[in-house]
């Protein structure tokens, strides 16, 4: 069972600042570090240090080659990952000494994904795969269409949300991962017990996985409304604390756990990640993620 992961590759440029920069503002950086980053590396990280058997298919330039060797040493299988010729994306992101984050994007050569690079790379598939994917790459429709046809299970993470995510091929979808922001967007509602209703009216071909930040989350299925509480701990920094919670519970739905213990295991790994700096860096190891729980039950 391996998951295939259709996802960005970032290299992140991450300043320590006092506040956010307001308009007109300049303002000194007490720290800076450049990092491997993006939505998709990250939850790729994520689910091969969660034991995940995971397929990374995405596009980095030649010059950051390096980048996918740290991919491919946290265990993510890069034979899709291509060194292209037009920029890496990048991202510029700002961290506060609360923790909080603002973040700007540039998507550079992940969106030079192709409609052939999704079909090649699906041609090695097990009956049980899952196929997970971002909005932080071009050929997402082809990816949702393609996987569904194949019977694959369909993660998606309409993250950073855009209007263009309602043009897609949404049915395609069997397990939609988002947080408050991106379900009001989709929904149109704003209060969450609205956003819940149309959830259950709307989208009863999937499963949906609301993160709630310090609130914890909940998950819509077919029987009800699981919800789990975060876990309290001090947060250093919340970058890629959403991307190591998709890891880490997809890891352990796909093999089949329970949604409440895979919920409970998610929140747990994002906990320790938020007590970190960085993204890729700060994701934890599964042997860390049991002793937290050991000792938080």
């Amino acid at each position: 069972m391996a998951v295939i992961n259709f996802g960005s590759i970032n290299i992140d440029h991450v300043y320590s600042v006092e506040h956010f920069v307001r308009p007109g503002e300049t303002i000194a950086s007490s720290n800076y570090q450049q990092l491997l980053g993006g939505k998709g590396a990250n939850q790729s990280i994520a689910l091969a240090l969660a034991g995940a058997d995971v397929k990374h298919v995405g596009s980095i330039h030649e010059s950051d080659a390096s980048f996918k060797q740290t991919l491919i040493k946290h265990g993510v299988d890069c034979r899709y990952v291509r060194c292209h010729d037009v920029p890496s994306g990048h991202a510029i992101i700002q961290v506060t000494p609360g923790g909080e984050n603002a973040i700007v994007l540039f998507g550079g050569a992940n969106l030079t994904l192709t409609s052939d690079t999704v079909q090649k790379s699906l041609l090695d598939i097990g009956d049980m795969d899952w196929v997970l994917t971002q909005n932080e790459t071009s050929c997402i429709d082809e990816v949702l269409k393609q996987a569904k046809e194949k019977g694959l299970r369909v993660a998606f993470n309409p993250a950073p949300m855009s209007e263009s995510v309602k043009s897609l091929p949404l049915d395609c979808v069997d397990l939609l991962i988002v947080n408050e922001t991106e379900a009001a967007a989709l929904t149109g509602a704003e209060a969450l017990d609205e956003i819940i209703k149309v959830f259950q009216q709307q989208w009863a071909h999937a499963e949906v996985l609301i993160t709630l930040g310090k609130d914890g989350v909940l998950m819509i299925t077919e029987q009800g409304i699981e919800k789990v509480s975060a876990f309290t701990v001090e947060a250093v920094d919340t970058t890629a604390a959403g991307d190591t919670f998709i890891g880490y519970f997809l890891s352990a739905y796909s093999k089949h756990t329970a949604a409440k213990d895979a919920l409970v295991r998610g929140c747990a790994a994002s906990a320790i990640a938020v007590t970190r700096k960085g993204a890729a860096q700060s994701i934890p190891t599964e042997e860390e993620v049991d002793r937290f729980l050991a000792k938080h039950a």
